[in-house]
């Protein structure tokens, strides 16, 4: 039986929030978000999606296995860059619509513009907003762990405009 196979139907809300049933509920468009954060300091590193396939593959594997939605496709994360993501604890939320992986990252980055985290920017508000200038994001990282050029080479680049 594959793994897929296991993910269990939605029932009752009993089942899904009171219960060790998996039913994790996918959206309209088979995806649920999934938030990805550093094993040990808890730093948010990235935001991502899951089908049920990558779901499956990531469970199968212990490796953050994502769906690219620029990409259209699986995308196994570390698998050209060599920065594999391999999970240490997976969580999923009370109505089972989100889910929260803890992992360790191989070569300490997990943003394909080459810094640590995909969240490396800061936005201003309350105080810090200046109501009479445009908002300026703030750079929380200073450098970067590794060259997307060097890495990536010629490959598209996922974000689309």
């Amino acid at each position: 039986m594959s793994i897929e196979a296991k993910f269990e139907k939605r029932l009752s809300i009993l089942q899904v929030e009171e219960s060790q049933s998996f039913a994790p509920k996918f959206d309209d468009n088979g995806l649920i978000p999934v938030v990805t954060t550093d094993y040990k300091s808890g730093e948010v590193l990235m935001q991502g999606y899951l089908n049920s396939e990558s779901f499956a593959m990531t469970l199968e594997l212990g490796e953050a296995v994502y769906y690219s939605r620029s990409r259209k496709q699986i995308w196994h994360k570390g698998k050209t860059s060599g920065l594999v993501q391999t999970i240490r604890e997976i969580r999923i939320d009370d109505d089972q619509d989100c889910v929260w992986l803890k992992v360790d990252v191989d070569g300490g980055a997990s943003c394909h513009v080459g810094y640590r985290s995909c969240f490396y920017r800061s936005i201003p508000f309350g105080r810090n907003l200046d109501k009479s200038k445009r908002i300026e994001l703030k750079f929380e990282e200073k450098e970067k762990v590794f060259d997307p050029k060097k890495v990536y080479g010629d490959s598209p680049n996922p974000t689309k405009l």
